[in-house]
C-alpha cells in the first residue's frame, strides 16, 4: 500500500488493517487507526499548537520536578484496549508512575492516567463525542477538552465516577480546575485565553509554591 507523502489540507481517511496501518505509519504522520480505517489529521493552526506547547512545558516540569510519571505529545500511539481496540494519538497524555510498565518501546499499551486533547477545526465531533466515549470505556481517569478557537473558548474538565462514567468537574468560582490525577498541580483557565501565553516556568512556580518547591529539592539533595 502506497503512502500518501502530501500533508492533508483536510481530514483524510483510508481502509486497512492495524497490522497494515503499522507498517504504513511512521513518526512524522500524525494519524489514528479506529475500526480499521486511518484518520489523517489536518496540521493544527497556530493557537492550537501554542496552547499545547503551554501545557506541555507547564504540566511536564510539573509531572518531572516531583517525579509524578511522565508526559507525552502527539504523535505519540496510546493503543485502548488490544489487540483491536483503537489507536489513537492525544495531543498530551500523562502515565502516573505507578503505570509506567504501560509505556513500551513503541507505544502505551492501555489507558493514560489524563488526556488533554486541544480542539482544532476538524476535531470537534472527534474530541467531544468519539473519543469522549472511548476513553470513558478504556478508564481514563480524567480528561479534558480545550477549545482555544477565537469566539468558541471552552474548557471541558471530565472526571471518571465509581461507576466508570464521566462527570464534569468545572473550575471554581475564581476560575481555577484543579486535577484529580496529578497531585497538587492546578490550571487557570483564563490563562489559556490570553493572547500572550504565561511564562510556563514562572506559572509552575506559582502553582506550586515555594514550600513545596524547597521541600522537593531537599528531597532530591538528600538523595
Amino acid at each position: 500500500m502506497e503512502k500518501t507523502i502530501a500533508l492533508p489540507r483536510q481530514e483524510q481517511r483510508l481502509r486497512m488493517s492495524y497490522e497494515e496501518f503499522l507498517t504504513w505509519a511512521d513518526e512524522d504522520v500524525h494519524a489514528e487507526w479506529v475500526d480499521g480505517e486511518v484518520i489523517i489529521h489536518m496540521p493544527p493552526k497556530t493557537r492550537h499548537q501554542d496552547v499545547v506547547g503551554f501545557l506541555h512545558k507547564l504540566l511536564g516540569i510539573f509531572v518531572d520536578f516531583f517525579r509524578l510519571g511522565k508526559l507525552l505529545t502527539a504523535p505519540y500511539e496510546m493503543k485502548i484496549d488490544p489487540p483491536d481496540g483503537p489507536a489513537r494519538e492525544p495531543d498530551l497524555l500523562f502515565i502516573a508512575q505507578e503505570n509506567l510498565a504501560r509505556l513500551t518501546e513503541n507505544r502505551l499499551e492501555g489507558p493514560a492516567n489524563l488526556i488533554i486533547e486541544v480542539i482544532s477545526d476538524d476535531s470537534v465531533s472527534r474530541d467531544r463525542s468519539e473519543k469522549f466515549y472511548e476513553y470513558q470505556a478504556a478508564g481514563v481517569r480524567e480528561y479534558w477538552i480545550i477549545d482555544p478557537r477565537p469566539g468558541t473558548e471552552r474548557a471541558d474538565f471530565w472526571v471518571l465516577d465509581a461507576a466508570g462514567r464521566y462527570q464534569p468537574a468545572p473550575a471554581d468560582e475564581d476560575g481555577v480546575y484543579r486535577s484529580t490525577v496529578v497531585p497538587g498541580f492546578w490550571l487557570r483557565v483564563d490563562w489559556l485565553w490570553a493572547e500572550e501565553l504565561p511564562d510556563p516556568l514562572r506559572t509552575f512556580a506559582e502553582i506550586a509554591g515555594p514550600t513545596q518547591v524547597m521541600e522537593a529539592l531537599q528531597e532530591l539533595v538528600a538523595r
